[in-house]
């Protein structure tokens, strides 16, 4: 069992940055990769930005790639968001997530991962 607490967000203006944080109780070799999945009332849950723990490799979302940068930190448990150069449109609640690697599919599916968090909000106003 892995359980995730997100920290962070918040509500900033347009153009602002903040960051999200997502504390694991425990890394274990069988995690594949971790994401930054983001859900807008009335809208599916999409993913941010994924994270694959062997290698390191990030990959970002057409929306917020250039903005975003996810990053982990491996003696701390820890994974980031810092989202730089914020607009209404990514006001939403942010949720991180752990999928196993015995779990297939794409680490870009929310339906394939095994633990999430309980999610913060981030509001940019206009």
């Amino acid at each position: 069992q892995v359980q995730l607490v997100e920290s962070g967000g918040g509500s900033v203006q347009a153009g602002g940055s903040l960051s999200v944080s997502c504390a694991a109780s425990r890394y274990t070799s069988s995690v594949d990769c971790m994401g930054w999945f983001r859900q807008a009332p009335g809208k599916e849950r999409e993913g941010v930005a994924v994270i694959y723990l062997l290698t390191g490799y990030t990959s970002y979302a057409a929306s917020v790639k250039g903005r975003f940068t996810i990053s982990q930190d491996n003696a701390k448990n820890t994974l980031y968001l810092q989202m730089n150069s914020l607009k209404p449109e990514d006001t939403a609640m942010y949720y991180c997530a752990t999928k196993l690697s015995g779990s297939g599919g794409t680490c870009w599916a929310p339906s394939v991962y095994n633990y999430w968090g309980q999610g913060t909000q981030v509001t940019v106003s206009s």
